[in-house]
C-alpha cells in the first residue's frame, strides 16, 4: 500500500509541476522578441560604371510585447557563391535627393529605417533602405538574394532575406 500512495502522490506532483510550467510559459509567450518579415521590392540603378544605388522595400514585424529599438541597419548582397558583400547604407535625408536625381528608382513610397526607431509591439511597418554598392549593376543583378540585418539595442540581430517568406 505504501507504493500505491507514493506512486499517486507523485503522479499528483508531476500534474501540478506541468500545470505550473504550463502557466508560465503561457504568461511570458510574448516576452520573447523577434522580427520577422520580407522583401517587397527591389529597385536598382548605376550611378557610375563601378557603383550601384539599390533600394529595398521591406516590411518588418515585432511579435512580442515590448517594443524594439533599432540600433543598427545594414544591408548585404549575397552572391551565389554564400559571400556577403555589404553596402553603404544611404542616410534617410539623402534618399529623397536620390529619388529626385534618378528617376528610374521611381518614387520612394516608405520612410526609411533609421537608428533608434521603435518597433512598438505587435506592430508590423513597411519601411524601406537604400545602400550604395562599389560594384557595377550587372553584377549586382546577378546577386542571390538581398539581406536586410537589423540590430537591435540589446545586440540581437535579425535577418530580413529576399526571397524568404517568414
Amino acid at each position: 500500500m505504501v507504493t500505491k500512495n507514493i506512486l499517486i502522490a507523485s503522479g499528483i506532483g508531476l500534474v501540478c509541476v506541468a500545470i505550473a510550467v504550463g502557466i508560465i510559459l503561457f504568461i511570458q509567450r510574448g516576452a520573447h522578441l523577434d522580427l520577422p518579415g520580407s522583401v517587397l521590392k527591389v529597385r536598382m540603378a548605376a550611378i557610375s560604371e563601378e557603383s550601384t544605388i539599390a533600394v529595398i522595400d521591406f516590411r518588418v514585424a515585432n511579435t512580442s510585447d515590448y517594443p524594439a529599438v533599432v540600433r543598427t541597419v545594414r544591408v548585404y548582397a549575397e552572391a551565389k557563391n554564400e559571400g556577403r558583400l555589404e553596402g553603404v547604407v544611404i542616410a534617410d535625408v539623402e534618399t529623397k535627393r536620390i529619388f529626385d536625381a534618378i528617376p528610374l528608382l521611381g518614387q520612394k513610397y516608405n520612410r526609411s529605417l533609421v537608428l533608434q526607431d521603435k518597433i512598438p509591439g505587435h506592430a508590423s511597418w513597411d519601411r524601406m533602405i537604400g545602400a550604395r554598392f562599389d560594384i557595377p549593376e550587372a553584377q549586382l543583378q546577378q546577386r542571390k538574394r538581398f539581406i536586410v540585418s537589423i540590430e537591435e539595442i540589446d545586440g540581437n540581430i535579425y535577418e530580413i532575406a529576399e526571397g524568404a517568406a517568414k
